[in-house]
């Protein structure tokens, strides 16, 4: 094949993008369709399920070179584009900006969205509910340290409903105003960062002094304050208040992985690749936990995640809250439900949803 040259090569490109941008306006057209019949029947803009779809069929038709990964990404931010211009998505988290629950809003909901970034997860929780904020994002487990108490604390009494779910890849930084790590005195950061990097910190920063505080990002400002600080936070928060970076993927395991949840009112479709979330409590009598569990086993259902849940009105007695695969409309889940109710002292669904993307 004849090799061709640099300014025929460019040419080409050139082509192709007027034929990207011909196509991107054409599509953006047909969303605005879509939007609008969706609004003259009520139904949401942001729909989970059927986003989950289109990702799903986009991995489908690629052929390559261009990776899977890049792939979603583009299509996520023209979705994102297409659904401001329908309606204003507004989405509350856990911040402030440059937190890694910031970070997972924005893998999930891409940057044309309204972001509102609140101190508590129960203020997050609150905004919703109230109806002041359509979606909200909070952290539910950590592959390290495990599930954060105060989101599992409201899904019990909440009328919200989990909408998607959200897996980040957590690779922590230490950032810091000095240029070496013998400069620094004391580390800043979240009580769960501070956990998922000990080991790191035990090796490298022996005689720092390790001080908590409330996210990673309260850290890097405590940092611009301190000149022999260093925070234990993202790469975004270096870039975001003009910090070093004086070391990268400290955490003790590369495998570190946070899992959140997109609450909002209303439930999600089914996709054909769907977890269910439940919560229930059993008597506390002998084989009342292995009758509760018996409809997932007769039914065939694949269990992704067990957890007992102390209530706090009584010593002894839990909740317990169990993921799994499959969706609520499912014959067999639906079937599976139904016999669980029947047999536990207390039980919710709290929504089913598409399964994340696992990194």
């Amino acid at each position: 094949m004849k090799k061709q040259s640099l300014k025929t090569l460019r040419e080409k490109l050139q082509k192709k993008d007027q034929e990207l941008v011909k196509l991107l306006n054409e599509r953006t057209q047909l969303s605005l369709e879509v939007g609008r019949t969706k609004n003259s029947q009520g139904k949401e803009i942001y729909d989970p399920s059927q986003e989950g779809k289109v990702y799903e069929y986009l991995r489908e038709i690629s052929e390559g070179p261009l990776p899977e990964h890049d792939l979603i990404n583009i299509f996520r931010e023209i979705i994102s584009s297409s659904r401001s211009l329908q309606e204003t998505t507004t989405v509350a988290y856990l911040g402030p900006e440059a937190s890694f629950c910031y970070l997972a809003a924005q893998s999930h909901f891409g940057k044309s969205t309204l972001y509102h970034a609140q101190t508590r997860v129960s203020e997050v929780f609150d905004e919703v509910e109230r109806g002041r904020i359509a979606w909200g994002v909070v952290p539910v487990e950590n592959s390290l340290e495990g599930s954060v108490k105060m989101t599992l604390d409201r899904l019990i009494a909440t009328p919200l409903t989990i909408r998607a779910e959200i897996f980040l890849r957590v690779s922590h930084c230490l950032i810091s105003r000095c240029t070496t790590m013998e400069e620094i005195k004391r580390v800043y950061s979240h009580p769960q960062a501070l956990a998922q990097c000990q080991g790191w910190l035990k090796n490298n920063l022996p005689d720092s002094r390790l001080i908590e505080v409330d996210s990673t990002v309260a850290a890097a400002e405590r940092v611009l304050k301190d000149r022999k600080g260093g925070a234990i936070g993202s790469s975004r928060a270096a870039t975001t208040y003009g910090l070093r970076i004086v070391a990268e993927g400290i955490e003790d395991s590369p495998s570190n992985t946070t899992r959140f949840f997109v609450i909002g009112k209303g439930q999600s479709a089914r996709t054909g690749n769907d977890k269910t979330s439940v919560l229930f409590a059993a008597a506390h009598v002998p084989g009342s936990l292995y009758q509760a569990l018996g409809p997932f086993a007769k039914e065939g259902i694949n269990l992704t995640r067990i957890e007992s849940y102390p209530t706090r009105d009584r010593i002894g007695k839990y909740l317990f809250f169990v993921d799994f695969v499959g969706h609520r409309d499912e014959k067999k889940i639906k079937k599976c439900l139904a016999a669980m109710e029947g047999i536990t002292t207390l039980f919710k669904v709290l929504g089913s949803y598409p399964r994340g993307e696992e990194p």
